[in-house]
């Protein structure tokens, strides 16, 4: 579903990764770790296609097309979903403006008919219960006075309305008590843990991944990545640190 080889992505003049390989099939879940500086949220966002991150070589393919020759938009209705670490508050525009918006954008870039709003609010409400946050949330602005740990049920709710091929997802523990961990945990595996869905996890922690088990983990340090085993090598890091690893 996603190959990424050889990628090199500079900020300025600054180069961040410096030859990351990386593939991931149908039906897997994979966990970056790493220490900080390591170049995982770059990665996040050259896939997502930030502006100012600049792939100076290699080459990334998506369920058959070249990723880097799409705009972020196209990214998004091909199946990419981005989860950030810290979700931006959007005053005056309510959840279920901008989500039918974004929803109905996608399913016409692929050539489907939008939804009505009928049909959009049975499918926002259904996301918005499995995710313990009701209807009302879903009418405020975009993550305007939610906690730490709404803001990440929200984005639950927004990927499960999405429902998208590959989420990538980007520290989405970061902030989040041991009940909310566990929420969002179960979300995850709701909605991406399918045979034609995958899931790129990056994580600081191991705490996330006793709910969303990986079939791989890899250690990214200084742009590449360095270290690549199944779900105990995030056991071991977290035990013995980066240091060795990273050296």
């Amino acid at each position: 579903m996603l190959n990424i080889n050889n990628l090199h992505t500079a900020i300025g003049d600054k180069e961040i990764l410096k030859g990351l390989s990386l593939k991931i099939n149908a039906g897997e879940i994979h966990a970056i770790m790493g220490p900080n500086g390591a170049g995982k949220s770059t990665l996040t966002y050259t896939l997502g296609g930030r502006p100012g991150y600049e792939v100076t070589s290699g080459a990334v393919e998506f369920d058959g097309q070249d990723l880097l020759a799409l705009a972020p938009h196209e990214r998004a209705a091909a199946g990419l979903f981005l989860g950030f670490q810290y979700p931006v508050e959007i005053p005056g525009v309510s959840n279920v403006q901008f989500l039918r918006e974004a929803l109905n954008a996608q399913r016409k870039l692929r050539g489907e008919a939008p939804l009505s709003g009928g049909e959009f609010l049975k499918v926002a409400r259904a996301q918005a219960d499995a995710m313990g946050m009701n209807m009302d949330m879903l009418k405020r602005p975009v993550n305007v006075g939610f906690s730490g740990g709404e803001k990440k049920r929200n984005e639950m709710v927004q990927m499960g309305i999405l429902d998208p091929k590959l989420a990538i997802l980007d520290e989405t523990d970061s902030g989040l008590d041991i009940d909310a961990l566990r929420v969002v945990g179960e979300g995850i595996n709701r909605v991406m843990r399918k045979p034609d869905k995958a899931v790129l996890l990056i994580t600081h922690y191991q705490r996330l991944l006793d709910y969303v088990q990986p079939d791989f983990v890899h250690v990214l340090a200084a742009g590449r990545i360095v270290k690549s085993g199944g779900p105990e090598l995030a056991l071991e890091l977290e035990r013995e640190g980066y240091a060795e690893i990273a050296a």
